[in-house]
């Protein structure tokens, strides 16, 4: 009624038709959608702003932007195949909505005929990149995870994410002991992505504001590290065959500080994540996520908090390792995987206890009450409860 003009709606407030003359209906929904969608969350966002207390309050949330949306193109609207490799698709040109014919590089299609030919297409979209208008295509997939096996018998793949090392897996049984362990390094990739930021410091340093080659640089290199790892990680759950992969859930909001900033920023540990997730549902491997607090800074022995870095003349600066109160030096992101895999057991065994025998087993072993300080030796501790 705002806009669109018909036969009980003579005079609309808008004269969008006049301004957008001949505009797909369909595009106009999907745009409407998606405006609705940024203004929804900017009220929400600014709703929750307003309810703290003005000394707790942060940045103000800024006001949505308009545009950056890629139309799908629907098929028989706007996107029609008229060949393996060609098809039609409706857009603006010459001053009206009309069709043009596109063709695909044959490369892209015959890999999609190879490894996409069991799954749907679905609408694809039309983007830009720099100067070259694209179709990305995507395909869905349905999967049935098998049954879970009885916690007794599962074995899992406990993931450290780490800055220095790309990720140290474990692969770890109910009873606490550890079968396999595997380490990811990555260092001339990463050696080439600080490289790549270097110099794009030095350009700054110069004067030079924008570097958009060098920064897109960057960002293949560190895709190039998330595809790798995240492969690393789900070949290593089909070799040993684990029911679980189990993951820290991280939270990366908010400014970074410290030293390591840069590195932090670009440590895509959420997008390797969710890839991990992708590849393992599609090999049949379930994902799990635990508390990611205090699994490095707490022994896996039990002995309490651990010396990182400079905090100890033994490990030499060193924020890989670790050193126990034992004197012991370890490495530090294998200290963590025992203690992400310790407490994916300690939540799903108390989860199939009932209320009774849990508090019995928390009074038994007091430190199961926080899973932020939960450890390997908790996890055993637990074990020999449940063995009285």
């Amino acid at each position: 009624k705002l806009c669109i003009r018909t036969a009980r709606n003579s005079c609309p407030k808008y004269s969008f038709s006049e301004l957008f003359f001949k505009f797909p209906s369909y595009l106009r929904r999907a745009a409407i959608a998606a405006a609705f969608g940024l203004v929804s969350s900017y009220q929400s966002s600014l709703a929750r702003w307003n309810d703290h207390p003005i000394s707790e309050r942060k940045k103000r949330p800024s006001l949505p932007k308009a545009g950056f949306v890629c139309p799908v193109m629907y098929r028989d609207n706007c996107f029609v195949r008229t060949g393996t490799y060609t098809a039609r698709i409706k857009v603006w040109i010459r001053n009206t909505w009309d069709w043009i014919d596109v063709s695909f590089r044959i490369s892209d299609v015959d890999y999609i005929l190879r490894r996409c030919s069991g799954r749907k297409e679905c609408a694809p979209i039309l983007r830009c990149r720099g100067k070259v208008w694209s179709l990305d295509f995507s395909f869905e997939e349905r999967v049935m995870l098998p049954e879970a096996n009885d916690i007794e018998n599962q074995r899992i793949l406990s993931v450290d994410l780490g800055l220095n090392s790309a990720c140290v897996c474990s692969i770890m049984t109910s009873d606490g002991a550890v079968v396999g362990r595997r380490f990811l390094r990555l260092s001339s990739e990463y050696d080439r992505l600080w490289h790549c930021i270097g110099r794009i410091k030095h350009a700054q340093q110069s004067g030079a504001k924008r570097m958009p080659g060098l920064w897109a640089r960057a960002k293949g290199i560190n895709d190039d590290i998330s595809v790798k790892t995240a492969g690393f990680i789900v070949d290593t759950a089909m070799m040993y065959g684990v029911d679980v992969i189990v993951m820290e859930a991280l939270t990366l909001l908010g400014k970074k500080h410290g030293s390591k900033k840069q590195r932090v920023a670009m440590w895509r540990a959420r997008y390797v994540q969710s890839m991990v997730e992708i590849k393992a549902h599609r090999s049949g491997i379930r994902v799990s996520h635990v508390c990611a607090w205090n699994t490095s800074r707490l022994a896996f022995d039990g002995s309490g908090r651990v010396l990182r870095g400079g905090e100890s003349t033994e490990t030499m600066n060193n924020y890989s390792l670790c050193k126990f109160s034992s004197g012991k030096v370890y490495n530090c992101d294998l200290n963590a995987t025992y203690n992400i895999g310790a407490r994916f057991f300690i939540r799903e065994i108390l989860r199939n206890q009932s209320e009774r025998t849990r508090l019995a087993l928390t009074a038994k072993v007091p430190s199961l009450a926080k899973r932020s300080t939960c450890t390997l030796s908790d996890l055993k501790d637990l074990r020999a409860a449940l063995a009285v």
